[in-house]
């Protein structure tokens, strides 16, 4: 067995990639990262001319190396043959003199979908491959998006249970339909009174808690998450930048082998960190490009190497960022002190403790030499928002804005000219209230009837799932305190 994997906070817990997808987090409450990941190199010269479903067979192979490659395929497969409403899976579109991944084709319409989609199949996979009997209950801690994606992805997968928290008043009116009209025999969805990071908190310590994983266990039950903290989740993620840079390839964008920027909406750092992978199997990145909101944690870390979230809390326009605690710069740390244990582990007790850390010198140099981070906030989303559709009739939503305008700000500051490619988040649909009034101020219409003012304005058409979304029928609707989620998951779990 290629035990590859290991807690960023304990060398000695190791783990197979299919028990590391299957647990989702290792029983120290550390993050399953790939040791010897500099061992690994995809060439892309071998990329040439191939879809998005055998780049993404061969990046899986790669990191999720016990999988046989045959079932590899048979979850790729499945997780996205005629499950997107674009054949190219991640099209890539110029927009000025930049591109954008739109990562929004999925069944939920964000760019979680891209790894949620075969993470099911990934796991079931998974629990085959280790003769597991009983059930796996999936906890998800989301922002907006993940959490649908995840419903969408899990529901009435055999052998699961998945139950989603997300911060009550902290997700827009579209995402709150979609998760609180959810059908499935093993779908369950609680709101907390609280924010993002309560809930992830509260599901962290779910898992790290022996006793409750002592009674799962008797019961032949088991967790696991469909957050980024599942490597699972965050593997499927490295495949849209390796496609991305393909695609530059085959519009002769880029020559093979020349630098590319990509610049990336940031909030619990997983989509950005899928980046830094990415590099790390030979892909030819120059810089990441991280970009956050007024919550900009990030920010002040990447420039400073001092990580507080000791700091007031904004809920935003872009409410898929709103998060103080990244919980994926965890494997960002293991890798940049030179995948020293316990570096990360004492720097983990220190947030824990006192709500901040501040990295060594040398970790900030490496840091810095990969990141550029900036903040965007409101009044600058909603212009570039205006500017980006006025001067080239393309609808950026509120997170994917705040990348772009964090691409220029870049540009501006260093006058690099590298080919950049911004990640998109999810359609503009989704925030519909806020990109409107970006384009045309305040309006007292709700969010649906929004939706189709802004079809009708713009020309951009609606996602087909988020049609009819008003009129489905609210299945889930309770609501839970942040020091309640135990209860809730041990009622759900008998």
């Amino acid at each position: 067995m290629f035990q590859s994997y290991e807690s960023t906070r304990n060398s000695n817990i190791f783990s197979t990639s299919s028990m590391a997808v299957l647990q989702g987090i290792a029983e120290d409450g550390g993050l399953y990262v790939m040791r010897n990941i500099e061992d690994k190199n995809i060439d892309i010269e071998e990329l040439k001319g191939k879809s998005y479903t055998e780049i993404a067979e061969t990046v899986l192979s790669m990191m999720l190396d016990d999988f046989p490659k045959d079932k590899i395929k048979e979850c790729v497969k499945n997780a996205y043959t005629d499950k997107f409403s674009s054949s190219d899976i991640t099209p890539l579109v110029k927009v000025g003199d930049s591109y954008v991944a739109e990562l929004f084709h999925g069944p939920t319409s964000a760019f979680k979908d891209v790894a949620l989609s075969i993470l099911p199949h990934l796991l079931t996979a998974a629990y085959d491959m280790n003769d597991l009997e009983g059930e796996v209950i999936i906890l998800t801690a989301t922002s907006g998006d993940t959490g649908k994606a995840a419903l969408e992805g899990f529901k009435d997968v055999r052998g699961t249970k998945i139950i989603v928290f997300y911060p009550d008043g902290g997700v827009s009116q579209v995402q709150k339909a979609q998760m609180a009209t959810q059908e499935g025999t093993n779908t369950f969805v609680c709101a907390i009174e609280g924010n993002f990071d309560d809930a992830q908190t509260g599901v962290k310590k779910i898992f790290t808690n022996e006793n409750l994983r002592d009674e799962l266990e008797k019961r032949n039950k088991m967790f696991s998450s469909a957050n980024s903290i599942n490597i699972g989740r965050l593997v499927p993620q490295i495949v849209y930048y390796f496609y991305s840079y393909m695609k530059l390839v085959e519009s002769n964008a880029v020559k093979i082998g020349d630098k590319v920027n990509f610049a990336v909406p940031t909030g619990n750092f997983g989509n950005i960190l899928a980046g830094y992978y990415a590099k790390n199997l030979g892909l030819p990145v120059n810089k990441l490009i991280c970009g956050s909101n007024e919550n900009n944690v990030l920010y002040d870390f990447i420039r400073t190497g001092i990580y507080d979230k000791n700091r007031e809390f904004h809920k935003t326009i872009s409410p898929s960022m709103d998060i103080l605690v990244s919980s994926n710069l965890e494997r960002l740390l293991y890798y940049v002190s030179g995948k020293d244990n316990n570096v990360v582990k004492n720097l983990m007790e220190q947030l824990n403790s006192t709500g901040k850390y501040e990295v060594s010198d040398k970790m900030k140099k490496v840091i810095s030499d990969e990141f550029y981070a900036h903040c965007v906030f409101k009044d600058d989303t909603e212009e570039t928002i205006k500017a980006v559709f006025e001067k080239y009739g393309y609808l950026l939503d509120t997170h994917t804005a705040v990348a772009y305008k964090t691409l220029e700000t870049y540009k501006n500051e260093t006058n690099d000219d590298t080919v950049s490619v911004v990640l998109s988040t999810a359609s503009p649909y989704k925030f519909s209230r806020s990109v409107y009034e970006s384009l045309y101020g305040n309006t007292d219409s709700d969010e649906f009837q929004i939706m189709q003012e802004l079809s009708e304005k713009t020309g951009v058409k609606i996602p087909e799932n988020l049609k009819g979304l008003k009129d489905k029928k609210v299945l889930h609707k309770e609501v839970c305190k942040k020091d309640e989620m135990e209860d809730y998951v041990r009622k759900i779990a008998k």
